[in-house]
């Protein structure tokens, strides 16, 4: 079958009978594709944007001003022993939690393009540094979802802690190279603030406008192949060779959205059910982020160099890790109600606009960027200071 697939007029004719059939769904169903393209329209509008436009302006600022590296000398030992990578690598691990993804594995190309990271480890950080952001699980998926902050709360720790463990697991990925410190790497000049400014908004524009294609796309061809039969068709045929772990076509549906595209799947998950299988599948989902998200990666990788296989690899593994984690998790903790002031905070999440929402993103991509700016300063004063007892 591989042999198969390795000719090329095989995969043209594949691809030739894909796009025709493309071109049939949209005009058997033209109404129906432009009501999910709205609705896509409305997520970027609503979700997207104003969440992911400041950490991508952030990202950029951080590469460019050279607080990733002033930064990397103080978080060197600690990042070294646990994921075999330099310090300046903290700034993507951390963009990577805060920001949401593709916002983590933006900022690990940009430092392997920048000469910040050596291969190796941009491969390292691309497996676990593209992570979903606490907004979307606490609020959207937690309160939203399952109608519960306590859930949103486990299924965030555990994304976490799969991130982690799969970051640690991935230190032995080509073990004996890309063992230089900072001082062996590249070091960016800076650029003054105005000049990095206004090159993170244009590329953090044009980065978000990338990804928004990619979401209405597939909101599009999701519901294209439910109204064409292939995506029921898929579930049956997935759910009866799933039926020994208790999966029924129902279920595998969900999993196949999901495979696709992470939010609609996730959605799909709300209403009745297990709520423990509910939220291990969830957990799956958000580890794996869907097809949509990679595209939106692999849009960055191209002409880096870095393979994909090792960042895919890296996602499959957090989903299970996720889905193992919350499995177990679900089954110890109670998943009742909470306090009402956490999960009245919680709950504003999953309802905020564009604007609420846009507001907070940029007062916490703020806070991230004078964090960053204090520790490198610091590091930067400490660093003089043994530099003047040297001279004395």
């Amino acid at each position: 079958m591989s042999g198969l697939l390795g000719r090329s007029w095989v995969r043209d004719l594949l691809l030739g009978i894909g796009l025709a059939g493309g071109a049939a769904a949209l005009l058997c169903y033209p109404q129906q594709a432009m009501e999910a393209a709205r609705s896509g329209l409305l997520l970027c509008g609503n979700v997207i944007i104003p969440s992911l436009f400041p950490f991508f302006v952030l990202s950029a600022l951080v590469v460019e001003l050279g607080l990733a590296g002033a930064l990397g000398r103080m978080l060197e030992p600690l990042m070294g022993v646990l994921f075999r990578v330099n310090g300046s690598c903290a700034s993507a691990v951390a963009l990577g939690f805060l920001g949401g993804y593709p916002v983590g594995a933006r900022t690990a190309i940009e430092l392997y393009r920048k000469g910040m990271c050596t291969k190796p480890e941009a491969q390292r950080l691309l497996a676990f540094c593209n992570n979903s952001g606490p907004a979307f699980i606490l609020g959207v998926v937690g309160t939203g979802v399952f109608a519960s902050s306590r859930a949103g709360l486990l299924l965030y720790l555990a994304h976490a802690a799969a991130s982690v463990c799969v970051g640690i697991l991935f230190r032995f990925y080509r073990a004996g190279e890309g063992k230089q410190g900072l001082s062996h790497l590249t070091q960016v000049e800076a650029k003054r603030f105005s000049a990095a400014f206004t090159g993170a908004v244009t590329s953090g524009l044009a980065s978000v406008l990338n990804i928004c294609a990619f979401v209405v796309l597939f909101t599009v061809i999701i519901r294209l192949l439910v109204l064409s039969g292939i995506l029921p068709f898929l579930a049956g045929l997935v759910g009866f060779l799933l039926s020994p772990l208790g999966f029924d076509q129902m279920w595998a549906q969900r999993l196949l959205t999901g495979f696709l595209e992470v939010s609609t799947g996730v959605s799909a998950l709300a209403g009745e059910g297990n709520l423990p299988g509910r939220l291990t599948l969830a957990a799956f989902l958000l580890g794996w982020a869907g097809l949509s998200v990679h595209c939106q990666v692999l849009t960055f990788l191209g002409g880096s160099g870095l393979s994909a296989k090792t960042y895919l690899a890296g996602k499959l593994l957090h989903g299970l890790l996720s889905a193992l984690f919350t499995a177990g998790l679900s089954r110890v903790l109670p998943l009742g109600s909470v306090p009402a002031i956490l999960a009245g905070q919680v709950a504003d999440l999953a309802s905020v606009d564009f604007q609420t929402a846009l507001t907070w993103s940029t007062v916490w991509a703020w806070l991230a960027f004078l964090l960053f700016l204090g520790s490198a300063l610091w590091t930067g004063r400490k660093k003089s200071g043994h530099l003047s007892k040297r001279v004395l």
